[in-house]
């Protein structure tokens, strides 16, 4: 039985993936799985011997800028260092998400994807990890008092203002939103859209209610921070799958 031309008019072909993308759901699969060392790292680089200690008794800003200059990974990984990687690290994967879920949801892929990098940039605009690192430069090459009581302001202003968790909010609420349009894909599965907004969920309420985390915050963190690995490993290994 031959289909006539005007089912043939009707019939769906799908368009060759430019090899392009392939790459970069290559990238984002490499990157995504690489996210997972993160909290690893957190954890091995806290029990190198006398790592607490120095933290413990890091609390002036004079204190600061002595870490920096004895220990300037630390000081920037005590500063959220971690976080920016992961951020960026995240970057190819988001966009290859976006661009698999284009026809399950184009828009509100699109829109997460708007989210995620709106929560990346105001993070990333708001650390105080690298401003810190040049101030502490900056003091340890001045010889004037004058000078050196001025960048110690600049340093003391940086740890009372604090760094915005508006940008890590936005970025968890993006995760959400990203894998709630990943439970109507085939792409990727249900059980990868669960993790991911759980992760989003349980980040969330962490950011908002027991920061910095202790007792049933330690809890909820560990619980994010397992659905949030879960999502990492399912989607890196899935987009790694698609750019073959």
């Amino acid at each position: 039985m031959h289909a006539s031309p005007s089912n043939l008019n009707r019939l769906e072909i799908p368009a060759p993936v430019d090899p392009s993308w392939k790459t970069l759901y290559k990238l984002g699969g490499v990157t995504a799985l690489i996210s997972l060392l993160a909290a690893p790292a957190e954890i091995v680089i806290g029990l190198f011997p006398g790592v607490q200690q120095i933290l413990v008794h890091t609390v002036t800003v004079s204190d600061w800028f002595a870490l920096f200059q004895n220990h300037w990974f630390l000081g920037l990984r005590s500063l959220g260092l971690l976080n920016i990687v992961g951020a960026a690290l995240f970057i190819p994967t988001i966009l290859a998400i976006a661009h698999l879920l284009r026809r399950e949801g184009a828009a509100f892929a699109a829109l997460a994807s708007i989210v995620f990098f709106l929560g990346t940039a105001v993070y990333l605009a708001s650390s105080r990890a690298f401003p810190m690192l040049s101030l502490a430069h900056q003091y340890a090459a001045s010889s004037r008092d004058a000078d050196r009581a001025l960048l110690a302001a600049a340093g003391q202003a940086l740890l009372a203002e604090g760094e915005s968790r508006s940008g890590i909010l936005l970025i968890e609420f993006s995760f959400f939103f990203i894998s709630a349009v990943m439970f109507r894909s085939e792409v990727f599965g249900k059980i990868t859209a669960c993790a991911g907004m759980l992760a989003g969920v349980l980040m969330m309420v962490l950011e908002v209610a027991f920061m910095p985390p202790q007792g049933a915050g330690m809890i909820v963190a560990a619980g994010g921070g397992l659905a949030m690995m879960t999502w990492s490993f399912l989607v890196g290994r899935r987009l790694l799958q698609m750019g073959r």
